[in-house]
């Protein structure tokens, strides 16, 4: 198979796999955003086109953690100077504060997963979320296959200690509102 149709067949089979990686990385806010991470990724695909291993999709998530970085920082620069010259939405009275009641179920895995670093978060969900093995992790961590089953050993860990803090706070959050009743 030559490498231009080794291109089209990995562009073919993983393209909505890496816009649901970097969909799921982007704020809700800049979904416009994805579109173009995901034309940058292929792009430097079709560029490197040559270097193509037989199973791309974790070389493909690698190259979108780099795009992605690179357009978060973008993002980044973007809103700081928004700000400087006072173009934010609340300059303008255009905030939105959602109700206390609008929780998403299961959000407290969220705040204990935002609670790790951002190399915990994404060692866990290349394997959650992108059911990537560890041989796979490691080429989208770009490690090796020890070092990518550590650093998941080491966030599921970590996660789980997040999780009973959090459980702990709970209850005992609930024990004092019940001794004050």
């Amino acid at each position: 198979m030559s490498t231009d149709d080794s291109f089209a067949a990995a562009y073919r089979e993983h393209y909505w796999a890496v816009s649901r990686f970097v969909a799921r990385r982007l704020d809700a806010g800049e979904a416009h955003e994805v579109e173009e991470v995901v034309a940058d990724v292929f792009s430097i695909a079709w560029r490197r086109r040559s270097e193509l291993p037989e199973v791309p999709l974790p070389w493909l998530y690698a190259v979108a953690r780099n795009c992605l970085a690179n357009t978060v920082r973008g993002l980044g620069r973007r809103r700081r100077l928004l700000h400087r010259i006072g173009l934010n939405e609340s300059a303008h009275g255009n905030q939105v504060v959602d109700s206390p009641d609008t929780e998403r179920p299961g959000s407290w895995v969220h705040e204990a997963l935002a609670r790790l670093s951002p190399a915990d978060q994404e060692a866990l969900r290349l394997t959650t979320w992108e059911e990537l093995g560890v041989d796979e992790l490691a080429v989208a961590l770009e490690c090796s296959p020890g070092a990518a089953a550590m650093r998941l050993h080491r966030a599921r860990r970590r996660l789980r200690a997040e999780i009973d803090r959090m459980q702990m706070n709970v209850t005992a959050g609930r024990a004092g509102a019940e001794s004050r009743d």
